[in-house]
Order: C-alpha cells, then structure tokens, then sequence
C-alpha cells in the first residue's frame, strides 16, 4: 500500500454555546475544524483532523510510502521540518496527517483504532468541559446538568480574571454535579494568564471558598521553575502540557517534577499522544487528553495507556457533514466498532474552504498584553 495523494477541507462545528477562555471567547459558537484526507493506491483513505499549516511540504515526507508505516513516517515529518521548526501549527498538520495513517492501518485490518492499539475496553472515563467563559450562571448550571445527566461527577471551568467570581462558578458547578454524587470535583484552567506569585496568591485565595482537584496550565508553557515552585505552594495539582509540541519539550518538566498531570492535545495526533503518555508513565505520572472534538482518533489512545486520569469532554455536538463512532454517556466516551478511528465525512456537505474561526480578534488565542503583568487577585471580569 502506499500513499498517493491527499485532500484538505474544513467544516465547522456549532457548540449552541459561546466557547473560549481567558483569553477570549467565540460568541457565535461556531467555530471551523480542518481535516485532511489522506489517499492510497488501494482506494483505502484515511481521515485527520488537526492544522493544514505546512502539509504541503510534509506530504513531500510521506508521498509514496506505506501509511502503515506509522512510527516512522511521524519521524520522517519531524526531521523533513529540522530548519524550519516543526513547532506549533506545523506541529498540527503532522498531527492531522499522522491520525490519518493510524485511520488507515486499522482500516486495512478492518479494527476500530481503539482495538489495534492495544486498548480492552471502550470505555474512556472524563470530565465535563464547558469551554465556558462566556456562561453566565444560567449557562453553566444548564450546560453542567446536561452532562451531569449524562454521568459525569467532575467538571473543568475556565478562569482566573477574579477569584470570587471563580469561586461562584466553581461552587455553583459542584453544587450542580453534587446532584449525583457525594464526591463532585472540579477544577479550573487558567490558561496561562498568571504569573508565579499572582498564581500562588489566587489559588490559595480561591482554596478559602471551594476545593479544586487540579489547576490547570496556570502559568507558561515552558515555565518549569515557576510550575514546580507553585506545586510546593499549593494543595491542588498541577496540569499541563497541551501546549507542547513535542515530546521534548516535556523534559524541563519531568526533570524539574513540574507537573502531576502530564496533558496532551488531540489536535497533535495520535503518535505524539502515546509517547507523551509513555514518557509520563515512566515517571508515574497521570495522563490527561485535552480536546478529543479537534481530533476524534486520539481518543483511542487513552483505552491503551495505563496512566490514563480522565479525559476532557466538551461537547456531544457532531459537526456538520460528519459523523464519528463514540457516545458520550456514563461519564466519559463509549467507542464503537467501525474499523480505523470511526470517522466517517461526507465531503458533498462541505467541499469548499470554510472560514477557520476559531481564533480572530476576540477568539481565545489571542493573548491580552496585560496578561501574566498582574499583582492582584482580583480583575474586572468584563475585558
């Protein structure tokens, strides 16, 4: 078998919710999904979501090899990228295209993805995650009971402009998922808009008023001092991870015990998730898989791994035109039984180049200038 040509769209997907963060939030709800389209010379295609940036000149990697070949084409994108970086969105086209591969050598052994990984049962437990800055106290309670009845016990919430105001939404959703169960938990993702003592002075402010199981990416990325001073100064843990684009790294955090649980995006595919997972497993460190909408086929990963914590759940929405073999019920992702990652597109619905929405003025990768120069523990919460 080999790889002979590929195929880039995007559709979008419709949250029926403001989503974002600190950073900013998408009011419409709407935001785009880039997947590529991976083809073979025995009719055999296999489906990535994750970045289109720099696929073209990856494909010159992988043109004419066998997609199964899995381990070794990853490498080959990451060394074909040695000049120019293979860091950030080029990170998500490898990401999208090694999905791709991984979607097409379980198909050609007719196994969900799940299965040939090595996983035994379908089965992912996870959190509920509103990508929910933008919810009032009306939208938290309705969207957090909605996946309350659907099992989940524990909830992420974004944050980190006031600490009373966190301190509300947090009870509130524990309040909420306390319905259900004895032991809610609930944890907040600042993402990356603190300093080191702001961090230190807002979590322990906020521990006065609610517990959290995990702060998460409380401060930069690459911030391996700063995260293992904040660990020794407060009670909850701290995630973080999906931000690194590559398993390197993650080294100055291992190193530095920087973090308690290690995460890492969908959006970056499915070899990078076993390794980071691996890597972490060495350590005795829990894994946490972020964004499994971005980019379905990782989910398999987290049924293989023996470190798997919980695994973020944002929404049951399906975007337009496709269609992918999970359910969200009992508190996590039920995987079903179609062989590769279980995504299936129909191309008619979307052939064209929607807009890619996700981030712009307003969107939530936007970093704000004053983000990470504060003091205090209290900001406006309008931006």
């Amino acid at each position: 078998m080999k790889i002979t040509g590929y195929r880039l769209i995007n559709t979008t997907l419709d949250w029926g919710r403001p989503v974002g963060d600190v950073n900013g939030f998408i009011a419409s709800g709407v935001t785009a999904l880039p997947l590529v389209i991976v083809e073979t010379d025995e009719g055999i295609e296999g489906v990535g979501m994750g970045m289109h940036d720099g696929i073209p000149q990856l494909f010159e990697a992988v043109e004419g090899e066998d997609p199964r070949a899995t381990s070794w084409l990853y490498d080959r994108m990451i060394a074909r990228m040695f000049k120019n970086g293979h860091g950030g969105a080029v990170f998500g086209g490898i990401g999208a295209l090694d999905s791709a591969f991984w979607d097409i050598k379980a198909k050609a052994l007719g196994e969900p993805l799940w299965r040939l990984l090595g996983g035994r049962d379908r089965y992912i437990p996870g959190y509920a995650s509103g990508l929910d800055i933008a919810l009032d106290a009306t939208g938290l309670s309705e969207f957090y009971a909605s996946m309350r009845d659907r099992g989940f016990t524990a909830a992420k919430l974004k944050g980190g402009r006031n600490y009373r105001h966190d301190a509300e939404r947090l009870a509130l959703v524990r309040d909420v998922l306390g319905e259900a169960t004895d032991e809610p938990l609930v944890m907040l993702d600042a993402n990356e808009s603190w300093n080191l003592p702001q961090a230190i002075r807002y979590i322990q402010h906020l521990e006065q008023s609610v517990e959290i199981a995990w702060v998460e990416e409380p401060l930069r990325r690459w911030d391996a001092a700063g995260m293992r001073r904040l660990r020794d100064a407060i009670s909850p843990a701290v995630a973080t991870g999906e931000n690194l684009t590559g398993l390197e790294q993650y080294r100055q955090l291992f190193d530095a015990e920087a973090v308690d649980i290690v995460q890492a995006a969908a959006v970056w595919g499915v070899t990078h998730s076993l390794r980071v997972a691996v890597a972490a497993h060495a350590r005795d460190l829990a894994v946490s898989p972020i964004g499994m909408t971005s980019n379905p086929s990782t989910m398999a990963v987290a049924t293989a791994i023996p470190n798997h914590l919980l695994t973020e759940v944002t929404t049951a929405q399906m975007p337009t035109g496709v269609t992918v073999d999970y359910e969200v019920a009992d508190g996590g992702l039920v995987l079903g039984d179609l062989p590769g990652g279980g995504i299936a597109i129909d191309e008619a619905l979307h052939a064209g180049a929607a807009e890619f929405v996700w981030g712009g003025e307003q969107g939530p990768h936007v970093r704000d200038s004053r983000t990470g120069l504060e003091l205090g523990v209290r900001r406006s919460v309008e931006r």
